[in-house]
Order: C-alpha cells, then sequence, then structure tokens
C-alpha cells in the first residue's frame, strides 16, 4: 500500500512540474502582483488536484473510457477557456502595470478572484484529468485501504501546491518584477500566444 501511495505521488509529482497554462499563469501573476495573491492563485491549483485526485478514485478513467463523448467535452470546453486566457492575456500586454502592489494595496476580492482563477486553469486542462486517470488506473492497488482514499487526494494537493509554491516565491522576487515589467508587452504576447495554442490544440484532436 505504502508503495502504490508513493508510486502515484512521485507521478503526480512529475506531471506538476511539467510545463503547462499551470506555469504560465503562476510565473506570471508572480512577477506582476503581490506574492500573497500568487499563493492565492496556487491554492487554487492545488484545489483543483486535490478534485481530480478525488475523480480519479471514483473512477474518472472508466468514466472517460465508457463515455467517450466526456472527454470530447473536456477538450473543447478546456480549450476554449485557454483561449479565452489566451486572448485576455494579449489584450492586456500593453496596459502599464505599476510596480505599487504589495500586499497592504490589494482588494480581498482581487485575492479570490486569483484563487478561483487557479482552480478554473487547472480544471479546464483535459490533459490533466488525464494524467490523473491513467495514473490511477495503472498505480492504484487491487485493494485499496482507507489510509489510501485518505491520503492521496491531500497528497496531491501538496504536490501540486508545493511545486507552484517553490516557482511562486522564485519568480516574486524584485529581479523578476523588474525584469517583467521592462518586457511586459514581450512576455505578455508570448504567453498569451501559448496559451491560444495549447486550447487550439486541444481543440483539434477533437476526433482522436
Amino acid at each position: 500500500m505504502l508503495f502504490s501511495i508513493l508510486s502515484i505521488t512521485a507521478a503526480l509529482a512529475m506531471g506538476a512540474v511539467s510545463p503547462g497554462p499551470s506555469f504560465i499563469m503562476v510565473a506570471r501573476k508572480a512577477a506582476s502582483t503581490s506574492r500573497k495573491e500568487t499563493l492565492l492563485l496556487v491554492l487554487g491549483l492545488g484545489t483543483g488536484a486535490f478534485l481530480f485526485a478525488v475523480a480519479a478514485l471514483l473512477g474518472l478513467h472508466a468514466v472517460l473510457k465508457a463515455v467517450p463523448v466526456a472527454y470530447t467535452v473536456l477538450k473543447v470546453c478546456g480549450g476554449a477557456y485557454l483561449i479565452y486566457l489566451g486572448i485576455a492575456i494579449w489584450r492586456g500586454a500593453k496596459r502599464p502595470l505599476s510596480m505599487g502592489t504589495s500586499e497592504n494595496t490589494q482588494k480581498s476580492g482581487s485575492r479570490w478572484r486569483a484563487y478561483f482563477l487557479g482552480l478554473a486553469t487547472q480544471l479546464s486542462n483535459p490533459k490533466t484529468a488525464i494524467w490523473f486517470a491513467g495514473v490511477f488506473a495503472a498505480l492504484m492497488p487491487a485493494e485499496p485501504s482507507l489510509v489510501f482514499y485518505l491520503a492521496i487526494p491531500p497528497l496531491a494537493f501538496v504536490v501540486d501546491a508545493g511545486w507552484y509554491t517553490i516557482v511562486a516565491f522564485v519568480l516574486s522576487s524584485s529581479f523578476s518584477r523588474v525584469a517583467y515589467l521592462r518586457h511586459k508587452a514581450k512576455i505578455d504576447r508570448v504567453s498569451g500566444t501559448v496559451m491560444m495554442l495549447l486550447g487550439a490544440k486541444l481543440i483539434s484532436m477533437v476526433k482522436e
């Protein structure tokens, strides 16, 4: 049982550190806003990982195999959301951003919007859903114990939120912020383009 828990945790860690929409959102948020707001975004990503783990334990892999249209819907909705985020980032590329984003000046509403942005970004990624489903289908023990069921979702949260917390602290340094502000338009356009391409790729895979 312990081996299965460690194996799944290691596999989820591999998925968490791979570049994707979540990394783009954390990197951009860390360089442009307060650390507290970025950590709320990270909390949202971790919550999404927790929910994916719960879904995987409940048989997400079996559902996607039995109902192929469910995966199609995930691809279309997830791709459309990523394209929407990409367009929003691109359109705001030239918008000036003040460095006066200390934690005292951030409104509570803005902070919680960051949390829900993180949650939506995580849940909109069908590749994450498939990764969780595949990992659990391959590595779950034949007869999981109650300890297994209780341990895996929190571990999924810790792995995802832990990795992006490290990213947030590294990229929220003064050096990163100054570099981002200096090249904001270019960075945002590249980030927005990558996000839109990821969304378009997901939609183009509908027939697969």
